[in-house]
């Protein structure tokens, strides 16, 4: 299969577009047509393991990479993480949610990036690429771990990663500055995430560092969602979902689900799309956003607008006003039109907004939905489905809920009775302080104080993870103005 640049400069094979990470042009990879997967298919999926299912979704992308050697990567993969990779967990009548958060680092993260060293490495031996790579990361708290973790050592790879400096939570820092390994570098960033992402994807399409970044015998990479490679292993797990709600006899195959995403950079739901573009039954994608709702206006006017207050919240991973990820959805919305998804982000770059036309908004509002939560909402929430049904939820997932919830109740008593899946992104114990203070009114202030209260309230096993790192020591404290992470790039390559 051959992957496009969203805006029309280029075209490369699965391998290639792995690699590169992001087009030339500065667009992002997607497929030249949706691969699908017929009844039979997904029939034969109901069997299947989690990592064969995975293997199923990603063999359909990326066919030049041999089926059987992907399966063995996966099944090592996924080895990693504490039981099923995915379970869904049934909470009520109709109403799911899907854990992602089992794996080495205790997010959703995990799922694609256990992942993409494999489709990385096998992808520049694919293509014959001699130049080590240098894999450049901006993350919002739980992507960099992630990639830290499944990077760290790789022969022939050296991996960087960008945080905003007190834009993710203190387990977060804490696991992406104690991160071992003789190839990475973690660097703190004096801006908000946006700032971290804007500056990253400069260096991608800046000649000058492209050629530095050459001599030094590198070539670039990147471990976000804007790469195809981090993105398609995330379709899988809606796949799988679904499958187990069909073998389970909760719906009948070919039934619709809705499903709901807490969203900031909107990789993880625009893979959700990519499922329904492939043959899952999907009725209504709910986009739930905290306050920093700029995804909500854009869903519901088809305007976005990111030049607006930025607000710091209990849910940092979503803490974005510039979502990488809808480019890919603006190009489907445009009739993949490269030309004006170009027009478009340009538009982004230099005035913070633009528009799409009415018929893209009705398009976009027959799939999509969207609400946002405010703080007291999340709390409320997370505080109402413990004392309910004893299940103790993340901030994101927090969010997740409430839109949900809310939209379960505005939903028209005519319309068909769909089941509900609420994709819970993190571990409660990523982010214990206000999980606690949610569960509890009781504001601690030290991380791991709050993970044994709320170990000793809900009897939810803490994760190895979450136990080791308390102990180890902080091997990175650089931190940097946004202008100078080329510099520091350049710098770590030294």
């Amino acid at each position: 299969m051959k992957f496009i640049s969203t805006r029309g400069g280029e075209c490369a094979t699965g391998a290639e577009a792995i690699v590169k990470g992001i087009a030339s042009d500065g667009g992002l990879f997607v497929p030249e047509k949706f691969p699908t997967l017929s009844g039979e298919e997904m029939e034969a999926m109901l069997s299947m393991d989690y990592a064969e299912r995975a293997a199923t979704v990603l063999s359909k992308f990326f066919d030049e990479y041999d089926r059987d050697e992907l399966l063995v990567a996966l099944r090592e993969a996924y080895s990693r993480f504490d039981g099923d990779p995915a379970p869904l967990v049934r909470i009520d009548e109709g109403k799911y949610f899907l854990e992602l958060f089992h794996g080495p680092t205790c997010a959703f993260k995990d799922m694609a990036l256990c992942v993409l060293p494999y489709l990385l490495t096998k992808g520049a031996k694919i293509c014959g690429i001699k130049e080590k790579i240098l894999v450049l990361t901006a993350t919002s708290g739980d992507t960099g771990k992630a990639a830290l973790e499944g990077f760290k050592d790789r022969e022939g790879v050296g991996i960087q990663v960008f945080y905003p400096e007190e834009g993710v939570s203190q387990m977060q820092k804490l696991f992406m500055t104690t991160q071992e390994g003789n190839n990475l570098s973690v660097v703190a960033v004096k801006g908000n995430f946006d700032d971290c992402q804007t500056a990253v994807k400069k260096i991608f399409t800046s000649e000058e560092y492209i050629r530095k970044i050459q001599e030094k015998g590198y070539r670039l990479s990147s471990a976000n969602s804007i790469n195809i490679g981090r993105l398609a292993p995330q379709i899988a797990y809606y796949f799988s979902a679904y499958c187990d709600l069909v073998s389970s006899e909760q719906i009948q195959m070919g039934e619709e689900a809705d499903f709901t995403v807490p969203t900031g950079n909107f990789g993880n739901i625009l893979a959700a799309y990519y499922a329904k573009k492939m043959g899952l039954p999907v009725g209504r994608l709910l986009c739930a956003s905290n306050k920093n709702n700029v995804l909500t206006d854009f869903i519901r006017t088809g305007s976005y607008n990111a030049k607006r207050t930025f607000y710091k919240t209990m849910s940092p991973s979503m803490d974005i006003l510039i979502s990488s990820n809808l480019e890919r959805l603006l190009f489907e919305l445009s009739g993949r039109n490269p030309a004006l998804v170009k027009e478009r982000m340009t538009a982004l770059s230099e005035t913070g907004k633009y528009n799409i036309s009415a018929e893209e908004l009705k398009d976009l509002r027959a799939q999509f939905s969207a609400g946002y939560t405010s703080e007291d909402d999340t709390v409320e929430c997370i505080y109402e489905y413990f004392t309910d049904y004893g299940y103790p939820m993340d901030t994101h997932t927090g969010v997740a809920m409430s839109v949900a919830d809310r939209y379960l109740e505005k939903r028209d008593p005519l319309a068909p009775k769909r089941v509900m899946i609420v994709v819970s992104t993190a571990s409660p114990y990523k982010f214990p302080q206000d999980v606690l203070y949610a569960l509890t009114g009781n504001d601690v202030k030290d991380s791991f104080k709050c993970v044994k209260r709320i170990n000793l309230l809900t009897a939810m096993k803490v994760p190895d993870a979450i136990k080791n790192v308390r102990y180890k020591p902080i091997l990175f404290k650089t931190s940097v103005a946004p202008a100078n992470i080329g510099n520091e790039v350049l710098k770590f390559l030294n």
